[in-house]
């Protein structure tokens, strides 16, 4: 099975997803999904302050008017209830069209 597999299966949410952050309240796409926290702890201590769960997924987000990309726990995500495009200068790197509410690749789909 490969890791997009196994990602797929247990993560709520996928890449080109739309989501809002419920701690800091920001829109933004998933770009890229691990199934478990994959930072240093050190990245861990300082960062993850509200100390969600690492045994979880945790996902790459472009981050919605902002050129910032943040790694952010399953459970401060929900589905963005806009479902509106964002604007993020990497959009292009990771996606080719927005359509149906989602960010989609020009990579075919298994």
């Amino acid at each position: 099975m490969s890791n997009s597999e196994i990602q797929t299966g247990q993560a709520k949410f996928g890449v080109g997803n739309l989501v809002h952050h419920r701690l800091f309240s920001y829109r933004g796409v998933v770009v890229d999904i691990d199934p478990v926290f994959m930072l240093s702890d050190e990245w861990y201590e300082q960062v993850a302050k509200s100390r969600p769960p690492k045994d979880q997924p945790w996902y790459r987000v472009l981050v919605h008017n902002s050129s910032d990309e943040t790694y952010v726990a399953e459970r401060n995500l929900t589905h963005d209830l806009e479902m509106e495009p964002i604007e993020h200068p990497q959009l292009n790197t990771f996606f080719t069209a927005f359509e149906g509410g989602r960010y989609v690749s020009g990579e075919p789909m298994n």
